[in-house]
């Protein structure tokens, strides 16, 4: 039965992380707007507007990857409960997974690039964990 909440923690987490990085990546535009002459609406003109992209226009989606993680990773060690920290590193992973297929369907600039994968995921996870676990004294109060 454990095995199938953690299942379902990391399934979770990544669903609503998810939904916080795309909520942030389809923002973004509005807050920065694109350059002129980009075309976003599909994968092959998102790669070739990307030369036209200044730093300023990554600042979004490395929001969204970062802070989808975050509140993925957290939402996963809460439903978890036990193994928080494995539960939020594991759903830290599926979105790396998912950042590493971006970069190589999409690419990008390679600062991007490698502050988007050293920086926005596995960090992330770890701090979204760390923030569900339970505080030393609040175990403590529950085992009395």
């Amino acid at each position: 039965m454990n095995a199938l909440r953690y299942t379902l923690a990391v399934i979770i987490g990544f669903i609503a992380g998810s939904a916080v990085n795309i909520l942030l990546v389809n923002v973004g535009p509005f807050v920065i707007p694109l350059p002129e002459g980009a075309d976003v609406s599909d994968m092959e003109k998102l790669k070739e507007s990307m030369k036209l992209f200044t730093p300023k226009n990554f600042l979004f989606p490395f929001l969204g990857h970062a802070l989808g993680t975050l509140v993925g990773a957290f939402v996963a060690a809460k439903i978890g409960r036990h193994h928080q920290l494995k539960l939020a590193l594991a759903t830290g992973v599926l979105f790396l997974a998912g950042g590493t297929m971006m970069v190589l369907t999409v690419g990008g600039p390679v600062w991007f690039c490698a502050l988007d994968l050293v920086a926005a995921y596995l960090p992330m996870a770890y701090l979204g964990g760390k923030a569900a676990c339970p505080k030393p004294e609040e175990t403590a109060e529950s085992a009395a």
